[in-house]
């Protein structure tokens, strides 16, 4: 639908329009009567093609794909090429996590062992000499602190890629279905009209929106 606003100013005085307006006969029927009324209130009306429906449920349902399966809202989406980069993503995450989760539990393990008085851990003799700890409480300790650190930044990061993924999908589907054409605009035109009852020009500026 095309609405004009028109802002304009008559070249002639409110009395000179008024005379003249009582010597032009009436209209001799409804529609020119209203057709003459909407060029005085300055708009005009135009139908233009109407546009693809939207779909209010298509972002919930990308959502609840990714939620279910990350990359599914965006193959749902028809946006292929993203999906490998959240699998990626997501699984590096995964697998950061899980490697140091393990490490954490083999540092965590052995060095329980020490402080319930064993020498049997796997980092007591690492070089098979048979003399002392390889590696210490202390650096057992310390290793358990910096794996678990690791371990809980990477769960942290997955988790919010996941969310990402979710929102990813959303949005991406509100944006396919955003208008963005070249019937939906806003402008301004110089305006310039023939008084039917005068003969004399109205001008002045025409706000143009179409969508």
């Amino acid at each position: 639908m095309l609405f004009t606003f028109l802002f304009f100013y008559s070249g002639f005085s409110q009395e000179e329009e008024k005379n003249e307006t009582k010597k032009q006969p009436q209209p001799s029927n409804k529609v020119d009567s209203i057709a003459q009324n909407m060029e005085g209130e300055g708009v005009t009306f135009e139908e233009v093609t109407k546009q693809k429906d939207i779909n209010p449920l298509a972002p919930s349902k990308a959502a609840f794909y990714s939620a279910i399966l990350p990359g599914l809202g965006q193959i749902y989406n028809k946006r292929y090429w993203k999906a490998p980069i959240v699998w990626g993503a997501i699984g590096t995450g995964i697998y950061v996590y899980s490697i140091n989760n393990t490490e954490y539990r083999r540092a965590r393990n052995a060095y329980k062992r020490r402080l319930a008085g064993f020498e049997d851990d796997e980092f007591w003799d690492l070089n098979g000499d048979g003399f002392g700890p390889d590696l210490t409480s202390e650096a057992l300790q310390g290793a358990q602190e910096n794996t678990q650190r690791d371990r809980d930044l990477a769960l942290v990061i997955t988790i919010a890629l996941y969310a990402l993924n979710i929102i990813d999908a959303n949005v991406d589907s509100h944006l396919k279905q955003y208008n963005v054409s070249d019937d939906l605009a806003v402008d301004f035109n110089p305006y310039l009209d023939i008084n039917p009852f005068t003969n004399k020009p109205n001008y002045g500026m025409a706000m143009v929106i179409k969508f």
